[in-house]
């Protein structure tokens, strides 16, 4: 529930919130003037600054700060007895210490430690958010993708035509119904088949991935173990018992011999050929923008408690190699990237944007 329309309000204990309640896009959050007027993320993300007011969506459409400024002392900084710029920063630090809590839990469940990895900002209000995320999380790089908020789109458009196939049939493994199981998989993939088939994909390059869920006996919760392709029978009851327990060595760093396994569900992903595109967009253009600077504004940042000057920079002024230092602003059509204090910057040859903290 975190989001650009995310909506602010005070708790009934007096404690800001943001969300999961959404502005969604209409009305929207109140800078957007469509009548909208509960204080949104966007919001106090215009107040602080990040977001240029005459460069929305390429400045098709023009955000209103006098409507924003409103909304956020009215709903939050009144109530709470803080000034305009403790309320926004308010907003913006419970929004990002939302995401980063989620991420927390998310990476604990796999066994798996934030700072190993790089944080991918995608989404219109992603690359606004990531610096101080990343802060949060402790995590050293962020990758912005060119036109970050339509990445989800994109990522519909490249992915391979997939279909997901669900059975269920609880079981131990030591007491299966090999032929009942064989008939679970092969109508699933018969499904598969004709469905691809259907959608232009030819047999050869058709693919199926099976899995199960499974637990120890007595266990509430259960995890994804591979299931071998091709006949299954009683011959097989060793490798999927092994696929289990590397499964839940994985998550867990042990497991145990000595207790039956059961299944629930049994699936199958059938899926085509993913595209290939070529993502490298940077077509040799001169830049509008010489060195990619087209301004300068204040923007607000928690490390040093108050508004400092960003250099503003046009992102399709940037080509592969060219370097920026924070703090620092960086405007797109689709988002907007918040480099900040003591991060630095290169752009790729895909042209994303890859931060660096400190």
């Amino acid at each position: 529930g975190a989001g650009g329309g995310s909506i602010a309000h005070i708790d009934p204990m007096g404690l800001l919130k943001v969300g999961p309640e959404s502005a969604g896009s209409v009305p929207g959050p109140a800078c957007y003037d469509r009548g909208g007027t509960q204080p949104a993320v966007t919001d106090a993300d215009l107040v602080l600054g990040y977001l240029n007011e005459d460069y929305f969506l390429g400045g098709e459409m023009r955000l209103s700060r006098q409507a924003a400024e409103r909304a956020v002392a009215e709903r939050v900084a009144q109530p709470l007895g803080v000034s305009l710029v403790q309320a926004a920063e308010g907003m913006f630090d419970v929004v990002n210490e939302n995401m980063a809590s989620a991420t927390r839990i998310y990476a604990a469940e796999r066994g798996r430690d934030p700072r190993a990895y790089a944080l991918l900002a995608f989404g219109g209000a992603g690359p606004v958010h990531a610096y101080a995320m990343a802060r949060l999380l402790k995590v050293r790089r962020v990758v912005c993708p060119l036109a970050a908020g339509t990445t989800s789109a994109l990522g519909f458009l490249l992915a391979p035509m997939s279909l997901d196939f669900v059975r269920s049939y609880v079981a131990r493994l030591d007491g299966l119904d090999w032929g009942h199981l064989a008939s679970l998989f092969g109508d699933m993939e018969e499904a598969g088949r004709a469905m691809l088939a259907a959608a232009g994909v030819a047999p050869e390059d058709m693919r199926f991935t099976r899995s199960a869920e499974m637990r120890y006996v007595g266990q509430g919760y259960e995890i994804p173990v591979p299931v071998p392709c091709g006949r299954l029978d009683a011959s097989r009851l060793a490798e999927i018992t092994q696929s289990f327990y590397a499964a839940y060595q994985e998550r867990y760093s042990r497991y145990r011999t000595d207790v039956p396994i059961e299944a629930l569900t049994w699936r199958i992903v059938a899926s085509g050929p993913p595209p290939s595109v070529d993502l490298r967009a940077h077509d040799g253009a001169a830049p509008a923008y010489p060195g990619g600077v087209k301004g300068r504004r204040v923007a607000y940042f928690s490390a040093t408690k108050g508004f400092v000057p960003c250099t503003v920079y046009d992102r399709y002024s940037l080509a592969p190699g060219a370097t920026l230092a924070g703090p620092a602003i960086v405007e797109e059509r689709e988002s907007t990237i918040v480099v900040g204090p003591s991060a630095t910057a290169h752009v790729d040859e895909y042209l994303n944007v890859i931060m660096e903290l400190a």
